[in-house]
């Protein structure tokens, strides 16, 4: 995506690439093949605008966190697939380190839990499990990283190996505290220290890029993963404001300001950027089913026959009628934290039909994101005014008016739904002077509607204390499996 100083895209152009299962609960990617894709879109983008490189100020990067990538540093070739964020294959991993009793540890030097989401243990799983990634670190020619790392290093052809801080404090080998690579951390996990990248700032130059012709000679001024870029895209600078990311799964962070909050409640502390000498922290609540839910009744159950028909077919009931859905199809997130759970439905009589069942889903993601926002401002001490939202499932007015009702507060959605792009192309610009301060990238930011609470509160408290039950049921199924 190319965007102008104003934050309007002059350019886009996106390509799928294929997602790997090599067995249930395995994710991967093909780490080339997000190389060749990615060049080509910049190349269609850039060809779409008609810009000459020249004329482009910086490039951003972007990523989905905690993908890890293996790959030898002198042929820069991968070694295997890169392993997804969602893949569980560290699951039994991780069971053992929680009853070995290192996680306070773990979380009082990283901020985050054990769990297969975070790149760690997939790290310590590569150097066990693929022969060539241990002779390669052996010989001190091993190279890990996240999807940002592999990007910059094909982009400058193999001259940077780098990732910034949002992305390394999402690894469980960073320190965020000390904003370092941790060596008890790293020792604990088998991962040579040697083999990471440098951390960076989110908002400095890197580098030129020699390895794309369209791009040749632009600097590469910032890097971000998705979230933390999401929140900068916001323009949520000042401490207390939080942003929410309906997509396949739902992301939502709060700035904390320039000192960590350790959460009571399952959340993750964890560094939102760094821009000049400044260090901002937030915490974050993983939703692991959101537009996914969706997904789920087009796909699985037959009940839509497109995503965006969810919203006709469950406004076409007043209320679920006491059906609640909880979509724990990969387990439930913060602040619950448990792998074992699995999605539930309850209330069903016989007149249920499918549309009170597309409209407890839809409504099971609002409820989601409510638990881990009220989780949030008890560990902050601060009353959030207002929720920013972006991402696709925030198209859908009916799913964010129920968001604000139950939250009692409003909640706004972007002009600019793109913002994960935008906050990185903001970060980017911000290192080379294209903008001038966050001053200039607040007074961008837009709204395109605002959603204000409107249900009576008794109702709330109601609909609430059912989603309780409902939760609390499907946790008491996954204990006695």
């Amino acid at each position: 995506m190319l965007f102008g100083r104003d934050g309007r895209v002059l350019a886009r152009a996106q390509q799928e690439f294929r997602q790997i299962f090599p067995e249930p609960g395995l994710v991967e990617h093909d780490a080339n093949e997000i190389w060749e894709t990615q060049s080509k879109v910049a190349e269609e983008a850039v060809m779409q605008s008609g810009l000459t490189p020249g004329e482009i100020a910086a490039v951003g990067i972007t990523n989905q966190r905690e993908t890890v990538v293996a790959w030898n540093k002198e042929s820069g070739e991968p070694v295997g697939n890169a392993i997804v964020w969602q893949d569980r294959r560290t699951s039994s991993m991780c069971h053992h380190l929680q009853r070995d009793g290192v996680e306070s540890m773990l979380r009082r030097k990283t901020g985050l839990l054990i769990d297969p989401y975070f790149s760690g243990t997939k790290l310590r799983w590569l150097m066990e499990n693929r022969p060539e990634v241990a002779r390669l670190a052996s010989r001190g020619k091993l190279a890990f990283g996240t999807i940002d790392s592999w990007l910059a290093w094909k982009l400058t052809g193999g001259r940077k190996h780098v990732t910034d801080m949002a992305n390394a404090s999402r690894t469980l080998l960073y320190n965020i505290h000390e904003r370092k690579w941790d060596r008890e951390l790293c020792e604990f996990f088998s991962v040579p220290v040697e083999s990471l990248p440098e951390v960076v700032s989110n908002s400095a130059v890197l580098g030129e890029v020699s390895g794309l012709g369209c791009l040749k000679g632009v600097v590469i001024g910032g890097m971000a993963g998705d979230q933390q870029a999401a929140l900068f895209g916001q323009a949520c600078f000042e401490k207390g404001m939080a942003k929410n990311t309906y997509g396949t799964g739902c992301f939502l962070l709060m700035n904390t300001g320039r000192e960590p909050v350790t959460s009571e409640n399952k959340l993750l502390t964890t560094i939102a950027w760094q821009v000049g000498n400044d260090v901002s922290y937030a915490l974050e609540g993983s939703i692991f089913i959101g537009g996914a839910a969706v997904q789920w009744l087009r796909d699985g159950l037959g009940a839509i026959q497109s995503s965006p028909q969810v919203e006709t077919l469950a406004r076409s009931v007043e209320e679920t009628d006491g059906v609640y859905f909880v979509p724990a199809f990969a387990g439930l997130g913060a602040p619950y934290w448990n792998a074992d759970a699995r999605g539930s439905l309850f209330g069903l009589t016989r007149g249920t039909t499918t549309a009170h069942i597309a409209r407890a889903t839809l409504e099971s993601i609002a409820y989601q994101s409510y638990d881990v926002l009220k989780a949030m401002e008890r560990d902050s001490g601060i009353g959030m005014r207002e929720l920013r939202v972006d991402g696709g499932a925030c198209a859908n007015d009916s799913l964010m008016q129920f968001q604000s009702d139950i939250l009692a507060r409003p909640v706004v959605r972007s002009a600019q739904l793109e913002t994960t792009a935008l906050g990185a192309a903001y970060l980017a610009g911000l290192a080379v002077g294209f903008w001038k301060g966050k001053e200039e990238v607040q007074e961008a930011w837009a709204a395109s509607h605002r959603f204000s609470p409107g249900m009576d509160g008794q109702r709330v408290e109601q609909k609430l204390a059912g989603w309780k039950r409902a939760v609390d049921s499907t946790l008491a199924w996954a204990e006695m499996g």
